[in-house]
């Protein structure tokens, strides 16, 4: 993402003008942008003209609009072999990736030639062009840091992986913030019997050579922001695959391949499917090498959190109301919290959660916001988008017990103030 500019008063009410140039910044934008923002955008509409004879002429011009925003909506990216293919079909299939999609819906907030204030319309945003957001109410903590991560340079992936199992892989991109399929393979091998041993092998040779070459068509191997290629599965295909695509790399002089060589990591998982990711991302040879990024370390913690749940579950706390409570007691060590709370339609949800975040990194605690396009994420809206490692031990029906009674003695004081 590029910051274009930026104009922000006191209260940080004002605007933002960003570039989005790829996925990843789409779904920072979708994070970004609020309902009751607004947005200004380039869009196409259609326009009628009439002559003065009365017959009517359309066409379609570029504008722009800038929208009260009453909707967001977001698509992912959904890859051209994202679906299971034939080897013959895999060979073919050079079409590109789809790009993500992100709609703004609204009511035309400022006065247009070709467009009626208050009409209705959609925004269709797109990498490349520049979308101006300003948020009446102000740009809360939050909404900020969101900016200032987005458009920190030399971001990418960080890691590539290849998710197998006998005859299937599963090939995927982590950055920061997602986790990106690119491409769903399925071979089919036939059962290694003594009669049809050749079948079988044959079947291994058109499975491994169909996975090279979607390899080195979707893993960006040679950028230097790629620190590490993760080859995952059950059992010992991890190590076939791996051998494979060397000895290839060998015999085809593949200089480039044979240099990241380092680069490459084998990891045991117990399932081969994409949510295995989680199992790759807290194993020690991946935390080891990625423990400054922003996804491992929120692997790390959840993992740690679900060890604490089972074995230490007073300092295990999620919800909102038992998290807000534990923050107000300043027990929270690490807020574990969902990007996908600070979505709410509603600005007064909104504003709990950025108030919590503030309240807990303002007593030292450690926050780390998940992204829902992880699969650390995923799992933590599973268990209410929101949870807490705390520093020391508090009996939740003890703490909830304090509060009834201090809730229930602050009336009684005010009915008593109110009766004098």
């Amino acid at each position: 993402m590029k910051l274009i500019g930026k104009h922000l008063e006191k209260g940080a009410v004002g605007y933002v003008n960003l570039r989005p140039e790829d996925d990843e910044d789409m779904w920072h934008l979708y994070n970004i942008i609020q309902e009751g923002d607004l947005v200004r955008a380039q869009a196409i509409r259609r326009v009628q003209n009439v002559s003065s004879t009365g017959s009517t002429e359309s066409h379609r011009i570029k504008l722009n609009l800038t929208l009260e925003v009453s909707r967001v909506t977001w698509s992912p990216s959904t890859s051209a072999g994202e679906t299971s293919q034939s080897a013959a079909d895999q060979a073919s299939n050079n079409a590109p990736a789809a790009t993500a999609a992100l709609q703004i819906s609204g009511r035309v907030a400022s006065e247009n030639e070709h467009v009626k204030m208050g009409a209705f319309h959609t925004l269709d945003i797109e990498a490349n062009r520049d979308v101006r957001i300003t948020k009446p109410d102000g740009w809360d903590s939050v909404a900020l840091a969101r900016v200032e991560e987005s458009c920190v340079p030399g971001r990418g992936a960080e890691v590539g992986a290849i998710v197998c199992g006998e005859g299937t892989a599963i090939f995927c991109l982590l950055s920061q913030h997602m986790t990106v399929v690119l491409q769903r393979l399925e071979i089919p091998i036939p059962r290694k019997l003594a009669t049809n041993s050749a079948a079988h092998e044959k079947g291994l040779i058109r499975f491994y050579a169909t996975l090279y070459a979607s390899f080195l068509r979707h893993i960006p191997f040679a950028t230097s922001s790629l620190r590490a290629i993760v080859i995952a599965s059950p059992g010992w295909v991890r190590d076939a695959v791996f051998d494979y695509i060397m000895s290839e790399a060998n015999r085809t002089n593949n200089k480039t391949l044979l240099s990241v060589r380092n680069k490459f990591i084998r990891v045991h998982i117990t399932s081969p499917h994409v949510h295995s990711l989680v199992e790759v991302l807290k194993s020690p040879e991946i935390a080891s090498q990625l423990k400054e990024t922003k996804f491992a370390r929120e692997g790390i913690m959840l993992d740690k959190f679900f060890k604490m749940l089972g074995s230490d579950e007073m300092r295990a706390w999620y919800g909102p109301d038992h998290v807000t409570l534990a923050a107000d007691r300043g027990a929270v060590g690490t807020l574990l919290i969902s990007d996908e709370l600070f979505r709410a339609s509603d600005p007064t949800t909104r504003k709990k959660y950025v108030d919590l975040v503030e309240d807990v990194r303002n007593k030292g605690a450690e926050v780390l916001i998940f992204s829902s396009m992880h699969e650390s994420g995923q799992q933590l809206n599973q268990l209410t988008g929101i949870a807490a490692i705390l520093t020391f031990p508090l009996d939740v029906e003890v703490v909830e017990a304090e509060e009834r009674e201090a809730k229930e003695e602050e009336e009684r004081l005010k009915a008593e103030a109110e009766a004098s």
